[in-house]
């Protein structure tokens, strides 16, 4: 046997050598369904985070668009007189910020302190509105990284009694708890995300509650001006 057919069984058997021995590649969805049945809930919580999410996030952004224009117009007709045309305006405008305006409007001839309290009423409860189910975030936020810990836990007291039971084999305390360990790791990404969206979408409603008050103080002006 030559040189160079000794070298070329060494090197395919160092190389079968090493594709026996390397490391078995983990996936993913091995690793989910390896998590065990607190998965379950874990999976409930995130498809109820992405509905709200997605839910909260059209409609606050829907309430944000308005006419550039409106205040103006609003500005327009009431100096000239017209309550009629600035009412039906409001009326006919979607959003938050008209709802507040159009019930100022009707308040015209009472006090400015009693037209003030009523559009501040009006503009609390479109934003408890835009703020409905947000409350839903904060709870998983809180409680999905709590179930991930659970399901952990869960698989180290089930790990330690099969080694009570069954004998110590380091391959299957490691495999255990790894495969258990994702569920925290599943549950802590969730409440993670669930955190981002409840602080972002009240970053948005924010916007919104700006823009109401800053259209509520120039109606107030607007009232204080003479009438053409």
């Amino acid at each position: 046997m030559s040189i160079l057919s000794v070298l070329l069984q060494t090197d395919t058997t160092q190389a079968l050598e090493a594709v026996e021995s390397a490391p078995e590649k983990l996936s993913l969805i091995y690793l989910l369904f390896e998590g065990g049945v607190l998965m379950i809930p874990l999976l409930l919580c995130s498809i109820l985070m992405v509905y709200v999410f997605f839910e909260r996030l059209m409609v606050i952004r829907r309430a944000g668009k308005i006419d550039p224009h409106f205040m103006s117009r609003i500005r327009e007709h009431v100096t000239d007189g017209n309550l009629t045309a600035a009412k039906n305006l409001a009326k006919t405008t979607q959003g938050p910020m008209a709802r507040m305006i159009d019930k100022g409007l009707s308040r015209i001839g009472k006090p400015v302190d009693h037209i003030e309290k009523s559009m501040e009423n009006t503009g609390k409860l479109q934003v408890y509105e835009l703020e409905k189910n947000l409350s839903i975030l904060s709870t998983l936020a809180g409680i999905a990284p709590m179930f991930g810990f659970l399901g952990t836990i869960a698989g180290m007291i089930l790990l330690f009694f099969n080694i009570q039971h069954q004998g110590f084999s380091i391959e299957n305390m490691a495999g255990g708890i790894y495969t258990k360990m994702v569920t925290s790791a599943v549950g802590l990404i969730i409440g993670l995300l669930s955190y981002v969206a409840y602080n972002y979408l009240n970053a948005q409603i924010n916007k919104n509650v700006n823009k109401m008050e800053a259209a509520s103080v120039e109606f107030l002006d607007i009232l204080h001006e003479p009438t053409r």
